[in-house]
């Protein structure tokens, strides 16, 4: 009997799976704004799997900017770099990182090995560098010249606020604080754990970010879904799916807002002071289903997952369902189209990168898996107008696939600099880039 190689028949039954699922129907523009179109759901015995295959930038290029804008490469040779965090002396930390090992009771069949597939073609299947990295560009050039390990031996670290003194990082499992100074490239010191996180053993979606309030007496920190649409059960849900509010002097916490599936970009819109974040919603019901989603978040609000999605738009796949809940699931304020995998979110400031880019939210969208064709990778910019929506997305940032369909990078985390750039984590290409007008 001929055998086939362990390499070769991953790839034989990818090309298999590509062949199957569904292609959509509506443009990706059909699903953004504030009144998404919302077709029919179309799922398939298999899942739509149309992964762009991580290949990296080729020497010399780079993402296309939008008109006006230019882009540079802020700093190269990154391991898997996520999230980006600028300190108020204009040093620029990255967490690099990726997903904690996945235990070997997490359980099999086609979906888990599908799944593998997708992480390990996309770029995700390295092992998490489990480090915050400082970059400083003391001369302003534009490109960070200094590079120093900030912090080392963390646990899938994701988000990071600093409140005085106190520098908080989201690991996967818990909110650590840390001493700093302001200067420092280096902190030894132990961190305090301020408050546990749902974690492991299965832990889904494992990033955790975090913002700090206004006054800097509470923390917020997002806490992603553990499954799908609940197919582990609502037990294994607890406290996930959610957006936490922390007591920063205790660690004393409560749900903020529930039924946010996969919760990761925040920010605090600087008309209104509200809450806003970027969500991830559910998978495999379509190529056209469901639209990410930018939101204004409100104390108490529950936004659906998993029983309802956009709203009060029922997903029969739930059981048992829950008409209670259903009833009282809010509407999201901006739809940013379906798979895009939304994650980076960061209000600009006057006077913007442009007069064009000064009022609004800029969105990292990571890329599609699960939508024929594909959506995402680029960064977008949402215009606002006092304190809402106000206009379709503007592509900031997007040649991150190339003309065959392979990423040449994806794009995550997004935050302002203190020169009136924008930074841009990307995971695949293991870049950090800078955006600016263009002289």
């Amino acid at each position: 009997m001929r055998v086939v190689p362990r390499l070769v028949l991953p790839l034989v039954l990818l090309a298999a799976l590509a062949a199957c699922g569904e292609t959509a129907t509506l443009p990706v523009e059909a699903g953004t704004g504030p009144n998404p179109q919302l077709p029919a759901p179309n799922p398939t015995l298999l899942p739509t799997v149309n992964i762009a295959p991580a290949r990296g930038w080729a020497e010399g290029a780079l993402p296309i900017p939008a008109p006006g804008l230019r882009v540079a490469v802020f700093a190269a040779g990154l391991d898997h770099p996520r999230w980006v965090y600028v300190l108020p002396n204009g040093d620029v930390l990255v967490a690099e990182s990726n997903a904690p090992p996945k235990p070997e009771d997490e359980g099999g069949g086609i979906r888990k090995w599908v799944m593998g597939l997708v992480m390990r073609r996309a770029g995700a299947g390295v092992p998490s560098a489990n480090r915050i990295t400082l970059l400083r560009d003391a001369d302003g050039d534009g490109v960070a010249e200094t590079r120093e390990t900030f912090l080392s031996g963390l646990n899938s670290p994701f988000g990071m606020a600093l409140v005085g003194n106190d520098l908080y990082v989201a690991n996967t499992d818990a909110v650590l604080r840390f001493p700093y100074q302001p200067g420092q490239t280096r902190i030894d010191a132990p961190g305090t754990r301020l408050v546990e996180l749902p974690g492991g053993p299965i832990n889904h979606h494992w990033t955790k970010n975090l913002i700090a309030s206004l006054d800097g007496t509470r923390l917020y920190v997002t806490v992603g879904s553990n499954s799908n649409v609940g197919e582990r059960g609502m037990e294994a849900e607890a406290g996930r799916a959610a957006i936490w509010e922390v007591d920063r002097a205790t660690g004393a916490h409560r749900i903020f807002a529930s039924g946010l599936r996969n919760p990761n970009g925040m920010g605090w819109e600087p008309v209104s002071g509200a809450l806003w974040t970027a969500v991830n919603e559910r998978d495999e019901i379509g190529s056209d289903l469901v639209p990410d989603y930018m939101t204004s978040v409100r104390d108490g609000g529950f936004y659906g997952w998993p029983y309802s999605y956009f709203g009060q738009h029922v997903d029969t796949r739930v059981e048992p369902p829950r008409p209670d809940l259903v009833a009282r699931a809010l509407v999201p304020d901006y739809a940013l189209g379906p798979h895009t995998a939304s994650l980076g979110l960061a209000f600009a400031r006057p006077p913007g990168l442009t007069p064009a880019f000064a009022s609004g939210a800029f969105i990292g969208q990571h890329g599609s898996w699960n939508r024929r064709p594909p959506s995402g990778y680029k960064v977008v910019f949402i215009p606002f107008a006092n304190g809402r929506p106000n206009g379709p997305p503007v592509d900031v940032l997007s040649g991150f696939l190339d003309t065959n369909g392979n990423a040449q990078g994806r794009p995550v985390g997004v935050a302002l600099d203190h020169r009136d750039g924008l930074l841009v984590a990307d995971d695949v290409g293991n870049r950090i880039f800078r955006v600016d007008a263009a002289r």
